[in-house]
């Protein structure tokens, strides 16, 4: 099993089965020593535990900033999920390079990055200094299936 894998298990969580692709697509691809993951969406047992726009209103009909930065975790794995499929061990990965994070917002909502802390967080604490990333966190009105938010993710790998 994965050094890599035992961490994230360490941490608390489980690498999910690959996420069913949504459309036309697929999980990732490779190109020269690189892993270029699709967008993934938070699913959790082909579920979403949570549908909506992100927003600090309190308003019980948005997704608070907290649940929403659990969800960028699960889509985080997800994505390693997609690495995974693709190279076929975790500890292949010598440095996460990039991740976007789409965060689905009310209009007055500008903590995006505050969110994707939970998938940029979650990478330094399995890959340590090799999860050291650079990052975009992008607020949209609308994510596929309303999701809350979406994550791709860009490695290199041996």
């Amino acid at each position: 099993m994965s050094t890599v894998e035992d961490r994230i298990r360490e941490l608390g969580y489980n690498l999910p089965e690959l996420a069913a692709p949504v459309a036309a697509y697929v999980p990732a691809v490779t190109s020269g020593n690189y892993v270029y993951t699709s967008g993934q969406l938070p699913f959790v047992k082909g579920e979403l535990p949570a549908r909506g726009k992100v927003s600090a209103s309190g308003d019980a009909a948005y997704v608070s900033p907290e649940k929403a930065q659990e969800l960028a975790a699960l889509s985080l794995l997800n994505a390693l999920a997609a690495v995974k499929s693709v190279i076929g061990d975790l500890d292949r990965v010598t440095k996460v390079v990039k991740v976007v994070g789409f965060v689905a917002s009310e209009p007055n909502f500008t903590a995006q990055p505050a969110v994707i802390n939970g998938a940029s967080l979650l990478l330094g604490e399995i890959f340590a200094e090799a999860g050291q990333h650079a990052r975009s966190a992008v607020g949209v009105p609308v994510l596929p299936l309303d999701s809350p938010v979406e994550i791709e993710i860009i490695v290199e790998y041996v």
